[in-house]
């Protein structure tokens, strides 16, 4: 959506990488507005197009796809694409039809552009899984490829939404990778019961001053099924959603 940062800068790459020098990368831009409630910051989401596009070019994209709302959606638009499982809980139960937003943009898009491979990050996981199964169900003709998280030094993974954070909120930020890290190595330490590593987990985060916790699962990580006990390495990841002041920041790990 763009507010382009590292991250989206290693997604580019990666599929510079992947494509080759006989392929084409193909980045989209668009704030997609069905994606956002009507609470939501749609219309504080920082847009600086010019350094988007300085981004695109020094990464090796061959084509900057960026159309506006009317040229995406007619005005009398009345489908979507809806996933009815993955996209229930975490994100999807505290922003209803935000995943109907994102699989609709995403499959118009597919449509639009006929990609072999697309590139997404898991910082975003659920929304990850939610399109690998759009994409198994419906049979798109298209690779779904994951890049790992990318974080700042302190920890914090990146996001456009990181920039809206007051002085003393992006201080506070990293503690919600280091309360993941505390869970996972609690269960490494041989915690198997996940209600227990949960516990700990919402009192790591809610010890955070201002922070208001707005989920913290421990969950498996391609179905993102509920679990009673939880192995590392076994697929499960470990997720929270915080609020500091007015910005949502959410985060993920492997446990």
């Amino acid at each position: 959506m763009g507010a382009l940062h590292e991250g989206h800068a290693a997604l580019i790459r990666k599929a510079r990488r992947l494509a080759g020098s006989k392929g084409r990368v193909v980045v989209s831009i668009f704030v997609n507005p069905t994606q956002f409630g009507p609470k939501e910051d749609l219309a504080k989401y920082p847009r600086p197009f010019a350094q988007d596009q300085m981004i695109c070019k020094e990464e090796g994209a061959d084509l900057l796809f960026h159309p506006t709302p009317a040229e995406m959606y007619a005005a009398d638009a009345s489908v979507l694409v809806r996933e009815s499982t993955l996209a229930t809980g975490l994100c999807g139960a505290s922003r209803p039809g935000h995943f109907d937003g994102v699989c609709t943009v995403v499959a118009m898009l597919f449509n639009m552009i006929r990609p072999d491979l697309a590139v997404f990050g898991e910082k975003d996981w659920q929304q990850l899984a939610v399109i690998r199964r759009m994409v198994r169900d419906l049979r798109m003709p298209v690779k779904i490829v994951a890049h790992p998280t990318v974080r700042e030094e302190d920890g914090l993974a990146l996001s456009s939404r990181n920039r809206l954070l007051t002085r003393e909120a992006r201080r506070l930020a990293p503690r919600i990778h280091q309360a993941l890290i505390a869970t996972a190595m609690e269960a490494e330490a041989g915690e198997r019961r996940v209600a227990r590593l949960r516990g700990g987990l919402v009192n790591e985060l809610a010890a955070i001053p201002g922070a208001v916790v707005d989920y913290a699962e421990i969950l498996d990580g391609e179905k993102l099924g509920s679990l009673k006990t939880a192995k590392p390495g076994t697929g499960v990841r470990i997720f929270a959603a915080v609020r500091l002041g007015s910005v949502r920041l959410i985060d993920n790990l492997p446990l």
